[in-house]
């Protein structure tokens, strides 16, 4: 039985906690991507991911008797925002790093998101942005720039390598903005379908083209699959559509300056990598920049 009186309370608690759990479950993408990219190319490997999401998500549109879209135009929309969202955001980080981009350096470039995500919401949602809140994008900006510092210095990857992960950068940013304007309103369930279903064939035919599509099926490699598939794609996608659903384009979009330094984190407990005082001052900065930007003004 629901207790109607504690309901609004929690309602409201899991709001609040929404953007953290995005924040860790989004940084995981980093962690699976490193575990399951020496058994297979990146390509083959989203492309497995996106199938299985794709299949699972319809499966679960069915059971529940999810609402489709209405007319062909919203489908054509929710494609678009799914292609950039997944297929050219997460291809153009998995091909970054494949091509020898460490892991660090693409995060930092895609972490420009939110500057990039600020400057293009005003003109094409009318957001508008406080000076606070542009310190606020500095400041992160600043504060993953010093968490990453010490992966820059070495093995920064080829010029195409880098560019895969600008193409990422705008891909991520691209479709934040798309689907907030064009569709705020649509079912998380058989949204996820029509851009997993998209984005694997189109993933699926740069593999076919470009690769050996071979794998070696690793424990490894299995849980990283698993977890990408469905704790990424399940859970991370999931609040990432609530929360631009719910919030404004710039604020959800600093919430990936978190990213990095959550990413490294991870790793400390689970690849011992250490960080020293200027990453973890890094994080520090970065998260009271995250704060300006998602503080509400008083009246």
């Amino acid at each position: 039985m629901i207790d109607k009186e504690n309901a609004p309370s929690n309602m409201g608690l899991w709001l609040t906690l929404t953007p953290g759990v995005f924040v860790f479950l989004w940084s995981t993408g980093f962690i699976g991507a490193k575990l399951g990219l020496p058994y297979v190319e990146p390509m083959t490997f989203l492309s497995w991911r996106f199938g299985i999401v794709a299949a699972l998500m319809l499966l679960l549109a069915l059971v529940t008797g999810a609402p489709w879209p209405k007319d062909l135009k919203m489908v054509v929309h929710i494609a678009i925002a799914g292609v950039m969202l997944q297929a050219v955001y997460l291809g153009g980080v998995f091909a970054s790093i494949s091509h020898g981009v460490p892991a660090g350096v693409s995060a930092l470039i895609v972490g420009v998101q939110p500057i990039l995500t600020a400057i293009a919401a005003g003109p094409f949602l009318g957001e508008k942005i406080s000076r606070r809140q542009w310190l606020g994008f500095l400041l992160g900006l600043i504060g993953v720039t010093l968490v990453v510092w010490n992966k820059l210095g070495l093995g920064a990857g080829t010029p195409w390598g880098m560019s895969l992960s600008v193409i990422a950068l705008f891909g991520i940013t691209g479709g934040t903005l798309y689907q907030k304007k064009y569709c705020p309103n649509l079912d998380l369930r058989t949204g996820a379908v029509i851009q997993f279903s998209v984005s694997t064939v189109i993933l699926f035919l740069f593999a076919w083209y470009g690769e050996t599509m071979e794998i070696i099926w690793s424990g490894e490699f299995i849980f990283a699959l698993a977890w990408l598939c469905i704790v990424m794609s399940f859970g991370a996608i999931s609040l990432l559509f609530i929360l631009i659903r719910r919030g404004e384009a710039a604020k959800v979009a600093s919430l990936f300056y978190m990213v990095p330094p959550s990413t490294a984190l991870i790793a400390f407990f689970m690849f011992d990598e250490t960080l020293d005082g200027v990453a973890l001052g890094g994080m520090a900065i970065a998260v009271f920049g995250v704060a300006l930007v998602n503080l509400k003004r008083r009246t």
